[in-house]
């Protein structure tokens, strides 16, 4: 299995992970898992054209600027990456539950199409 492939593997994971979790109303671990499974869609692309990142920032730079600013994924993309990510370091590091089922449930939402449009993308592309 290629690295790509095994992302994309763990993304779906992550997904259901993260409709379990809203399910049982932690909304904060299911923005978490949502946000991941975001981020591993996108670092599956990049590695598609041989990039490779080190921190969050990174790899969602890198996916704005090679896939949304290119008009390979839709801005809405770029900018529900962004949103996960920050939603995601708000409820992994505020004291008090800052998350709501409604955020949560949007998240997650935005994740599972996300990661859909990647890996049609993807499963499109040469490797």
């Amino acid at each position: 299995m290629s690295e790509p492939s095994a992302l994309l593997t763990k993304a779906r994971r992550y997904l259901k992970s993260a409709k379990l979790l809203l399910q049982d109303g932690d909304y904060e671990s299911s923005v978490s898992r949502s946000y991941y499974a975001m981020f591993y869609c996108a670092q599956a692309a990049l590695l598609t054209r041989g990039m490779t990142f080190s921190s969050h920032k990174g790899v969602i730079s890198a996916f704005g600027e090679q896939f949304v600013k290119t008009g390979v994924f839709p801005r809405e993309s770029g900018r529900e990456l962004n949103k996960a990510f920050e939603k995601r370091q708000l409820g992994d590091y505020e004291a008090v539950p800052v998350v709501s089922d409604e955020d949560a449930g949007d998240v997650l939402g935005d994740a599972t199409k996300f990661c859909a449009t990647v890996e049609r993308w993807i499963n499109k592309t040469p490797q």
